[in-house]
């Protein structure tokens, strides 16, 4: 096909306004990536700020993850000096050290269910097949490494904390009270799930439906304290539509839901109302029905919502499908993959949040003149 002048492409690849990330690469190349543009200079950081939640999101790193064996290594390329950020782009390399690009052959023109496969080639007219390429979720590398630097970036200057956990596995469910979940009763279970008793059964249903050859999903809680007032920004660029589609943008995401959500339609206006109390220094909510967003600004509530992850998409069960000629084919897909992808979509949950609030408080700096 021949391209015309006049034809425009628009690739999605590139997510914020301020604080812009562009991600790169496929699961079976030779790395993947990111480059952060708008990220303000003199911040102290190096790859150990960025390792530590790449670490969180790698795999191999439990019985119940896929067994691809990765390091996962940030190398910072660009955009740091003597440990400080120039204000200039920031390029992150992660290199690609255990693919199998061979183990996909049977896939070369094969369409997986509930996969990328038959969309992009529809679409783009061409696709790599090894391990899924760019529609793999080794793509949320770049991701979470950019989430890492809004992380430091925040810290520095906010008393933003994001914390995320498994709340849901197929049908069992956590008990957990937000107010009182940490960071270091979330890690010490392989699942993320603080909970103990609930962490225990998933981690039996997640190894069972792997035995079995099929997969699990659920549902990852994410947890904003210490928000400013005043994050989004009416009408479309509202906190919490930006929330949504960085979860939605997700792979595997399907749901989204913040403070009260679809619980909210078996309620009256009284009962759900959030009242206002003075406060020490400004007025506050006696309650939290709207998770921390009113008007799409936040009111300086703790931001709670939730994202839906359905059940990971390779299976070796057998199942009907076709392939690129359109003829029936029965599939039994092999390699390395997670039977559940809850426990490592935490970390993307929280980078993905990381990258909206970073976005919005840089934006929110120019939201008034300022006085002299």
């Amino acid at each position: 096909m021949t391209l015309k002048p006049s034809m425009i492409y628009v690739m999605g690849n590139t997510f914020g306004s301020l604080f812009k990330i562009s991600t790169w690469g496929e699961s079976h190349g030779g790395g993947v990536g990111v480059v952060i543009d708008g990220c303000p200079s003199l911040l102290s950081l190096n790859e150990d700020d960025i390792q530590r939640d790449l670490d969180r999101r790698r795999p191999g790193q439990s019985k119940i993850t896929t067994q691809r064996d990765e390091s996962d290594t940030a190398e910072i390329l660009s955009g740091v000096f003597e440990g400080k950020t120039l204000g200039t782009p920031i390029a992150i390399l992660v290199r690609n050290e255990d693919a199998k690009p061979d183990a996909y052959n049977h896939l070369k023109d094969v369409y997986r269910p509930s996969h990328a496969d038959f969309t992009y080639d529809a679409k783009y007219g061409i696709r790599n097949w090894q391990g899924g390429g760019r529609s793999s979720a080794r793509e949320t590398i770049g991701r979470v490494a950019a989430g890492a630097v809004a992380r430091v970036l925040l810290s520095e200057s906010t008393d933003i904390e994001v914390l995320a956990w498994v709340s849901q596995i197929h049908n069992i469910k956590a008990d957990v009270r937000a107010e009182n979940v940490n960071f270091d009763e979330i890690e010490s279970e392989i699942t993320r799930c603080p909970d103990r008793d609930a962490s225990e059964e998933m981690t039996s249903a997640i190894t069972e439906a792997r035995k079995n050859g099929d997969s699990l999903g659920g549902i990852v809680t994410c947890l904003v304290r210490g928000a400013p007032v005043g994050l989004g920004t009416p009408v479309f660029d509202r906190i919490e539509a930006d929330l949504a589609k960085a979860m939605l943008s997700l792979p595997a995401s399907k749901g989204f839901d913040i403070g009260s959500g679809f619980s909210s339609v078996e309620m009256t206006g009284s009962e759900h109302n959030d009242e206002f109390k003075a406060g020490d220094s400004m007025p506050v909510t006696t309650s939290n029905h709207s998770g921390g967003v009113q008007g799409g600004i936040t009111n300086g509530s703790e931001i709670l919502f939730r994202v839906a992850f359905k059940p990971t998409a390779t299976i070796s069960t057998p199942q009907e499908t076709v392939d690129n000629s359109n003829n029936p084919v029965t599939l039994e897909a092999k390699g390395r993959h997670d039977p559940c992808v809850l426990p490592r979509a935490v970390p993307m949950v929280e980078a993905m949040t990381l990258l909206v609030l970073a976005d919005h408080w840089l934006r929110n700096k120019s939201a008034r003149i300022p006085s002299k």
